[in-house]
């Protein structure tokens, strides 16, 4: 649970100040996992946009999220397969604006923060994959995805799927 609250509280910092990610790894496996384990080839029904699983879900319950990589200038957890989503309807930064990061959502700081969850992919027993996401999976900043997982809670309201796969759109950058 203090993993949840530590990362939780670095996506907040990354947001309203732009630091750099520090991660507990102490509970972290080695998981040498074939990227399609994770990987669904369709896009499953039901998926809820980050901002509505915010508000809807419950800690411990079976959640389909959709989101867009992003919500700081460093959305990816280093030595893990973790990283932050952020929900459509909030804007990322445009090109013409002049931000070299628009996936850090500095335009929308304030919505980002009611609009933004941590994944983590987790192997069989919860625990969660010590290997970088983008290693892992076909993903990058500004990828649109969809995430199967368990919802995960801290006292705060922040929300963390614990991620058994994934879909990613296509053209979701």
């Amino acid at each position: 649970m203090r993993f949840i609250i530590s990362s939780i509280a670095v996506v907040l910092a990354f947001t309203s100040a732009g630091c750099q990610s520090s991660t507990n790894q102490s509970s972290v496996v080695d998981q040498q996992t074939s990227n399609t384990s994770f990987v669904m080839a369709t896009e499953p029904a039901g998926a809820v946009p980050v901002g509505d699983a915010r508000g809807a879900s419950n800690d411990g319950e079976e959640v389909i999220v959709l989101g867009v990589i992003g919500g700081s200038t460093k959305p990816f957890v280093e030595g893990m397969a973790a990283f932050t989503i952020v929900d459509p309807k909030v804007p990322y930064c445009a090109d013409e604006e002049g931000c070299p990061t628009p996936w850090d959502y500095c335009c929308e700081v304030n919505a980002v923060k009611q609009n933004i969850a941590t994944v983590k992919f987790v192997d069989e027993t919860g625990k969660p994959i010590a290997k970088e996401a983008r290693e892992l999976l076909p993903v990058k900043e500004l990828s649109t995805v969809v995430v199967k997982g368990t919802a995960e809670r801290d006292e705060q309201g922040n929300l963390t799927i614990a991620a058994s796969h994934i879909f990613v759109r296509a053209g979701g950058n």
